[in-house]
């Protein structure tokens, strides 16, 4: 996938607070459609695996434990999107370099040495819980970092990470509404097979945040979708929608946001982070249900 633009150096401290140098590359990947192109963008923003040097040599955990925390795999999933004409966007970096779901105003201060790297909204559970848009916590919850972070190391990954791919997906939204008159945004993750207090996890949860980020008609159809491959669906819980869904989705102006979670016990191995033997059947399925997706959304074009 290309669209590769120049990577950005900037001055980062490494564990003992040395000036070391940081270059942050494009924080996505974007495969176009191949054929003609369809209102639909499927975007994958929890399946990076690049962790910077200094951010590596600054934690107190091993490598394996953050990356657990990753959507694995995500990508691979739905790499056939473009086949189908949709665009495919991926993040680049590790969800515990910057959450790309998270409010870039939800910031733990306590992280920082010398104050927040900009203005922080109303404390959330999620940045109590560690899980800001600067994460705090590995997979089982711990600490991730040996020392503070300096408010520059924050802002470089807020700004250059962050706000770089937003402002990509945003961009590519607006040309969709613009060619198409409408836009279906397909926000793609995986969710643990083991939560606490649940004893049971649906294979697939859409989230269209009760209705207001997506037609519920369309969450409808891609829920039948689903269910024709056999695969049990719940909508909304645990997972309603994130910032992605909540940012962009707007019905009433043609733009539809809708999340998918996809339960890891169905293709990979959680402690390893490895592919099971039947990845590639889900995989089929995946792109059999993303086709779906795709003919759906062309029935939103207004043009």
């Amino acid at each position: 996938m290309g669209d590769m633009s120049s990577a950005i150096p900037l001055t980062d401290l490494d564990a003992c607070g040395s000036a070391t140098s940081v270059v942050y590359e494009t924080p996505y990947t974007l495969a176009a459609p191949i054929g003609p192109a369809q209102p639909v963008l499927f975007t994958s923003p929890h399946s990076g695996n690049v962790y910077p040097a200094p951010m590596q040599a600054a934690l107190c955990v091993p490598l394996i434990d953050i990356r657990r925390t990753e959507d694995a795999f995500v990508e691979e999933l739905f790499a056939e999107a473009p086949g189908l004409g949709a665009t495919l966007m991926a993040a680049r970096y590790g969800r515990s370099v910057a959450d790309l779901n998270r409010d870039p105003r939800e910031l733990d201060a306590t992280m920082f040495s010398d104050g927040l790297p900009r203005a922080s909204g109303i404390p959330t559970a999620r940045v109590d819980a560690g899980l800001g848009a600067l994460p705090r916590v590995a997979a089982r919850g711990e600490p991730i970092y040996a020392r503070p972070l300096t408010r520059a190391e924050g802002e470089a990954r807020l700004s250059l990470v962050h706000d770089a791919y937003h402002d990509r997906l945003a961009l590519e939204l607006a040309v969709l509404c613009e060619t198409h008159g409408a836009a279906l945004l397909i926000d793609c993750h995986s969710m643990p097979s083991v939560q606490p207090g649940r004893r049971h996890l649906a294979d697939i949860v859409l989230g269209d945040r009760f209705g207001s980020s997506c037609d519920p008609r369309l969450t409808g159809r891609v829920e039948r979708a689903f269910r024709a491959q056999g695969l049990s669906v719940a909508r909304n819980a645990p997972y309603a929608g994130g910032y992605t869904t909540r940012r962009y989705g707007r019905p009433k102006r043609h733009i539809h946001a809708l999340q998918i979670e996809i339960n890891r016990g169905l293709y990979m191995d959680e402690h390893a982070i490895t592919r099971l033997d039947g990845f590639s059947e889900i995989r089929a399925i995946i792109t059999d249900v993303a086709s779906q997706i795709v003919e759906i959304a062309s029935l939103l074009s207004r043009r």
